[in-house]
């Protein structure tokens, strides 16, 4: 009996491997994934949501020997500023009501302050965001031209990720390779597996290395090492957009090229929902 059940389960397992489609053509599929990218921040600029950061000291076998924990409400930046991080949670307690009530009342009047900017010139306002859209979708594109002249990229296969059917890229740094951003300077140091969803092309996964040193901040900041790795989750959001889950690192660097520390650390993404500036 159990050769007979050996015996129909390899056949089962040849009749669904001959069902499989070839895979896409590696360069028509890559084409069309670009045309979905974008950075995590802009996807997020129309969405508030809690974000649970858990930061580790870790010994040298990766045990945690330390964790801190905050959390954060984000909110979209008023145009020309960064997102808003409210604290509600500070390394594991509740921050305290009238530190939340204070900031509060200083966000309110910034926003006072730039609806009454787009009551007395609604041109102009609209103007400067224009302008700073144009500069994110340049910017956005020299990082695209700098992964595609920097990375080989090479098809695996097909997996399934959290129910979303995936096409796997390999991605390796060529050697030789100039780019014209910083962060494609940085794009040089890693290599990694991507997971792209085969019907919408969007990013669903994505896992990379550090195959040597990588100085962060002109070398004033941090010398992240060889072997160190990092993590990004994508989920739907309202059936719609995909944006970022869960995102996680663990490294050892050397800070302010003295102290030797071995880290990691995640940060999960919840509870989005739309937000409108002008309407708060």
């Amino acid at each position: 009996m159990r050769a007979f059940v050996l015996l129909l389960t390899c056949l089962l397992s040849i009749s669904i491997q001959a069902q499989e489609p070839p895979l896409p053509d590696l360069s028509t599929f890559l084409k069309e994934a670009r045309t979905r990218l974008e950075p995590d921040e802009m996807r997020q600029s129309g969405y508030v949501y809690v974000e649970t950061r858990r930061e580790r000291k870790l010994d040298a076998s990766g045990k945690t020997l330390e964790e801190d924990v905050n959390v954060y409400e984000s909110f979209p930046g008023l145009p020309g500023e960064r997102r808003f991080q409210r604290q509600t949670q500070r390394d594991g307690q509740p921050v305290p009501a009238a530190e939340l009530a204070r900031v509060d009342r200083e966000r309110q009047q910034k926003i006072a302050a730039y609806r009454r900017r787009m009551d007395e010139n609604p041109a102009q306002a609209r103007a400067e965001e224009a302008r700073a859209r144009a500069k994110q979708r340049r910017q956005l594109s020299m990082w695209l031209d700098d992964a595609e002249a920097v990375y080989e990229f090479t098809m695996k296969g097909r997996e399934v990720v959290n129910g979303h059917r995936t096409i796997v890229l390999g991605f390796t740094p060529r050697p030789n390779v100039t780019p014209r951003t910083r962060e494609g300077r940085w794009m040089t140091h890693f290599a990694g597996t991507a997971w792209v969803s085969e019907s919408e092309f969007e990013l669903v996964k994505l896992d990379a290395e550090a195959l040597d040193t990588v100085t962060f901040g002109w070398g004033l900041f941090a010398r992240v090492h060889k072997g160190s790795r990092a993590s990004l989750e994508r989920r739907k959001v309202d059936g719609d957009v995909w944006l970022p889950a869960r995102a996680s690192y663990t490294a050892s660097a050397r800070v302010m090229l003295v102290r030797m520390m071995r880290v990691g650390g995640t940060s999960e993404f919840s509870n989005y929902r739309k937000f409108n500036v002008a309407k708060q």
